[in-house]
């Protein structure tokens, strides 16, 4: 995230509307923050929304190594034990994690960018 983050600013720090603000006068602190990281925060809020449940089932390996007694173990088990209804479950709950994910990111970035609106 960090990676994609300082290569979005970048990017943006070399658009047109960023060099018309520095031509304006304004400080170069105020130009990064208030003109390039909103719009270089578009990609990575969404890629947030998108990865909600993938970080819920990525703690897998974790949960085993250390043998902690968390869903994704139980997750593995029910796959393992071909228990359909429990691993529907699972599953279940991994695509809510997804579209509340995805609606998070929405909002934030209708708060982040004024030209988002709910028409």
């Amino acid at each position: 995230n960090m990676r994609v983050m300082r290569g979005n600013l970048l990017d943006t720090l070399n658009m047109q509307y960023v060099t018309t603000a520095r031509s304006k006068g304004l400080s170069e602190s105020r130009v990064i923050y208030r003109h390039a990281t909103p719009n270089a925060l578009h990609p990575i809020i969404m890629y947030q929304g998108t990865v909600l449940p993938y970080m819920l089932a990525g703690e897998l390996e974790a949960a085993i190594v250390l043998g902690l007694p968390t869903l994704a173990p139980m997750f593995y088990g029910s796959l393992l034990n071909q228990d359909i209804y429990l691993t529907g479950g699972f599953l279940l709950i991994y695509g809510v994690l997804l579209v509340v994910g995805n609606l998070i990111a929405d909002i934030m970035l209708s708060l982040l960018d004024p030209r988002i609106r709910l028409n």
